[in-house]
């Protein structure tokens, strides 16, 4: 087994899962609940795996310790979020499986099964693919990106862009209430051959009111840009314009989630960021930085403070990130690679660790307050 030399974990332990399982921790999701409680949530992957079952963790005191209250089988990708104080788990029933939902009235303890079209079993037509990408409110509707694999070729490639949506006074657990729109497929030759792949899409309203979807965009190149793919009104349909639609953003070559700040009147993600060290590495393979950047309007974005940083990037990473904000912090959950004393991750990909971060007032961090930046 590969030995690692301890260094102190950031944040808050939530679950660790020993390399030595060959099971993974992946798919961080947060939800902050009506009495003020946390929810946090996690799937697990890794040929130790069965690639369908999800962890659900609750903290009653603002993040410093956490239980674990639910294990749900059949449930994977998954996003939690809350609708009119009612608690949801949205994703897939296994790696590329159905698209389905769960609902919970406990705060999570116990949750429905989605055995049909009247329970949460939304969509068992084709492979569909996520992440815990957010739920958003819009014109009456909640919305969310997901995508299936079913285009020409194979991991990237084969990803479709959907976008998923449902009205805000509907039961989400009936299929008849949801619309998906057309699968957009991608084009290799775009970037001139450079364009790998688009997937794990934000759903998120610019400026101008117009619902679009932000998708990471693998490339191997370190710069990181976004795909901005249009939605139609109705939610049936989407377009993408590879000549206009490319958007530099820092750190899209991993997953990020985006959202609208109303009090700042600002976008804000957390992405992983690639310092200047590792440039000429795989960017997708780079995740031991994560750093805060904004936007007043989706274009441009900006890197106001770098958070969390590791000088190893082999096997430590912070990454998937999930958060929210909270008064003046924000509160995030990270898919995790980091020394245990047990040897550590086994890659960079392969977490060990489920964390909890605070950030205090997130809306001044400047680079000024960045965490020290090392070298290996």
């Amino acid at each position: 087994m590969r030995t690692s030399t301890s260094s102190p974990i950031p944040g808050k332990v939530i679950d660790h899962i020993p390399a030595n399982t060959q099971c993974y921790i992946g798919s961080p999701s947060i939800a902050l609940l009506p009495d003020g409680g946390y929810l946090a949530s996690h799937d697990i992957f890794g040929p130790g795996s069965s690639f369908d079952s999800t962890r659900v963790f609750s903290s009653k005191d603002q993040g410093e310790t956490w239980s674990l209250i639910a294990r749900i089988q059949g449930q994977f990708w998954s996003t939690l979020f809350l609708n009119r104080d009612v608690l949801y788990l949205l994703g897939t029933s296994k790696e590329y499986g159905a698209a389905i939902i769960r609902q919970s009235r406990d705060a999570g303890h116990t949750w429905t099964e989605p055995e049909d079209e009247r329970t949460g079993l939304l969509r068992d037509d084709q492979r569909y693919h996520c992440a815990p990408m957010p739920v958003i409110e819009h014109e009456g509707r909640l919305w969310r990106a997901i995508e299936d694999a079913e285009g020409p070729g194979g991991w990237g490639s084969h990803f479709r862009s959907i976008m998923m949506s449902v009205p805000v006074d509907a039961d989400p657990l009936m299929r008849e209430n949801w619309t998906f729109s057309e699968p957009l497929g991608s084009d290799l030759s775009w970037l001139d051959g450079r364009f790998q792949g688009w997937l794990e899409g934000n759903a998120v309203v610019t400026p101008g009111g117009e619902l679009v979807n932000l998708l990471r965009v693998d490339e191997p190149f370190p710069g990181g840009r976004a795909a901005r793919v249009h939605v139609s009104r109705d939610g049936t349909r989407c377009f993408f314009d590879p000549d206009q639609d490319f958007l530099p953003l820092p750190g899209a070559n991993t997953k990020f989630a985006l959202r609208y700040d109303p009090p700042s009147q600002l976008y804000w993600t957390l992405a992983n960021v690639i310092p200047r060290d590792y440039e000429d590495r795989a960017p997708a393979a780079i995740r031991n930085t994560l750093a805060l950047l904004c936007s007043p309007d989706l274009t441009s974005f900006q890197v106001r403070c770098v958070l969390l940083h590791h000088p190893q990037p082999q096997h430590h990473a912070f990454q998937y990130v999930d958060w929210l904000a909270e008064g003046e912090d924000l509160i995030a959950v990270s898919r995790t690679a980091h020394d245990d004393g047990l040897g550590g991750a086994h890659t960079y990909h392969d977490a060990n660790f489920l964390t909890f971060h605070r950030f205090e007032g997130f809306r001044h961090l400047t680079l000024e307050d960045s965490v020290p930046m090392t070298h290996p």
